[in-house]
Order: C-alpha cells, then structure tokens, then sequence
C-alpha cells in the first residue's frame, strides 16, 4: 500500500510539473527551469552528504566545470548532447580525484578541503581569460536543436529539461535502492560497522563524490544554454552553500528532498516579492525558522507530523518492551 502510495505521488508530481509552466510568461518558465536545474544539483549533493555523510561544499565548481565544458564545445560548433558526454566524465574523474582526500580527513576538514577546492575553480575560471573569458565570461552558447523540435522558446526548453529531471532522478532512484546505496547509507551511519561487513568503504566514498559532482556537472551544462551567458561569479563559494541549504531545508537522505529545497530556495523568494524589499527579510526569517524546528528538513517534519497524528508503526511488543525479568 505504501509503495502504492508513493508511485501516486511520483504521478502526481509529475502531472503537476508537466503543467506549470502552462499559460505562464517567459520569466516564470525561467524560474521554474532553474528549479528543476538546482534540482539535479542538489540531488548530487544529496547523494554525497545526505547518503553517503561525506561533506562537500564544492558542488558549484562541478557545476562550472559542466557549464564551461559544454559552453566551449557548443561554441566550437559541438552539439549539446555531444559536448554533454565529455562535461560529465571530466566532472567524474574529477570528482573522483577530490573524493581521495575523504579517505584521510572527516568532518569540518574535509569540508574546508572542498571549499579550498571549489575557490580554486574560481580562481582558475577567473584569471585563465584565454580560455574562460575571464570576469567577463562567455555568452551566446545555443540551445540545444534536434531538428523536429527546438528548444530556443522558453516553453520548450523548460520541457527538454523536466525530461533530463526525470532521467536523472529514475538514475538516482536506482542508485540509492541498488547494493551501492545500502554501501552509502552504511558508510554514513557507521564506517567501520560497514568496513567489518565486507563493504568497500574506499571505492563507496569515491564513488558517491564521483556521481555527485557528475551530476553537479549535469545541471552546469542545464545552466549554460539556460541563460546562455556564464561567468566565474556564478560559481563562487555563495552557490556551493545555497545548494547545501537546499539540501538541509528539503531533507538530507530523502529522496525528494532535494526537491522541496530547491523549491523553496528558488521558488519561495519569487513569491515573495509582492513585499519589495522586504521579501529578503521575510525569506531568511522563514528559513531560519524552518531549520530550528525541522532539523531534518521539511519531508523530516512530514514523518515527525505522520507520527504524531497517526502513529508510529505498530512492531513486536517484545523489542518495543524489551525483555522481561523473571
């Protein structure tokens, strides 16, 4: 019945997002494809830290290293799909190689070990001009064309997009529930508990900053023909720390967390902005508020609120109990 449940939900969602953007303008088919964008970002990041518990906080230079990649190939005259293959196994690979310091350090070090990381790629973007533009960055990269359909209006790309959204997340989906995510929930919960089990702690904490940073380079190369103007303040620290709030406000280790949190990151301050120059206030406020009282993010508060109205799932009396004396 749960199951049930769930693939209902799945539709629902669906159905809904196949239809809002449905008699909206060009901006709020925008927004609502950055959304969708920041998603797959953050699903990424989620795996890393929500899954796997290995701190990242670099996941907008893997978003650079997507944008930048496809922007120079489509450019060079490249089409999107083809230039796509090699953005992601350069973030792959290089994903793979930041994972190796997660297998010395833990904690506040590996995090600043990635924000060093994620400055780097900043600094590289920024000053490489011959290559990147520099401060002044590269724009007109095209959208994609499949020659039956283009995605230059706003509309379709949006679709082109929710499409790759559903691919990556039935990926993601898979992930998690294949014999790989049950080696990253170990490793989060207790590593050598997991070590003893025969799980290979190594490859696991490799590969979960391996295909997260892939899919942070997923959603850069989204981001490039969406706005179709990129430069290297677009990828600074700010970003890497806006996309781990969205996934603690959504819920770290669910899977639809990533995209609560990317909708009230992106979506929340554009209903706000009915209030001018206070929504910002208002915006923080709300956010302060939300992760004071619902530390395990919004879907964390549906279980809290499941469990509180309807009950905790009934279970043996004699584990509920423990054992008795005689």
């Amino acid at each position: 019945m749960r199951a049930y449940l769930s693939w209902l939900l799945i539709a629902l969602l669906l159905v809904l997002a196949i239809l809002a953007p449905i008699g909206q303008g060009n901006y709020i088919t925008y927004v609502l494809t950055s959304w969708l964008v920041f998603s797959i970002a953050a699903m990424g990041l989620n795996l890393t830290l929500g899954y796997a518990g290995q701190i990242s906080l670099a996941q907008a230079s893997f978003m650079a290293i997507g944008a930048y990649t496809s922007a120079l190939l489509t450019l060079a005259g490249w089409h999107w799909m083809a230039a796509l293959v090699p953005a992601l196994l350069l973030c792959f690979v290089v994903g793979l190689v930041l994972g190796y310091p997660a297998l010395r350090v833990k904690g506040h070090f590996l995090a600043f070990v990635t924000l060093a990381f994620n400055t780097l790629v900043f600094l590289v973007l920024r000053n490489e001009d011959w290559l990147t533009g520099g401060n002044y960055g590269l724009s007109g990269m095209p959208r994609p064309d499949f020659g039956f359909v283009s995605t230059m209006k706003q509309h379709n790309f949006y679709y082109f997009t929710l499409a790759i959204t559903v691919v990556a997340a039935a990926i993601m989906w898979w992930i998690v529930r294949s014999p790989w995510g049950r080696g990253f929930k170990a490793l989060r919960e207790n590593p050598i508990r997991a070590e003893s089990l025969g799980v290979d702690t190594r490859r696991i904490t490799l590969l979960a900053f391996a295909i997260g940073s892939t899919y942070g380079g997923l959603a850069g190369a989204l981001i490039s023909p969406l706005v179709q103007f990129i430069e290297p303040g677009s990828f600074a620290v700010g970003h890497s720390l806006r996309i781990l709030l969205m996934v603690v406000v959504g819920g770290a280790g669910f899977f639809f967390g990533p995209f609560l949190g990317a909708g009230v990151v992106i979506l929340l301050p554009e209903l706000l902005r009915f209030t001018e120059g206070y929504y910002l206030i208002i915006y923080s406020a709300l956010v302060i508020v939300m992760l004071v009282f619902t530390p395990r993010g919004l879907i964390g508060l549906w279980g809290m609120l499941r469990d509180r109205f309807f009950g905790k799932p009934q279970i043996r009396a004699d584990v509920e109990q423990g054992p008795k004396l005689k």
